[in-house]
């Protein structure tokens, strides 16, 4: 059986080595959708944790 890893938005910011509230900063203004709630805990796939890191890239290089 296969697993995917299901990220919280605090830990999308520890592997990213960013501050939570710039990754809540692209989650709201790319209208990046959980892919499910554990309470009240969003839950982001993989993918969404490469897209959240380029548009962070993007962000920086844009300053």
């Amino acid at each position: 059986m296969e697993t995917t890893q299901a990220l919280t938005t605090g830990e999308i910011a520890r592997q990213l080595d960013a501050p939570v509230h710039r990754v809540e900063y692209v989650i709201r203004s790319r209208n990046i959708q959980p892919i499910e709630r554990a309470g009240c805990l969003r839950i982001f796939a993989l993918a969404d944790l490469e897209y959240i890191a380029d548009e962070l890239r993007r962000m920086d290089e844009d300053r």
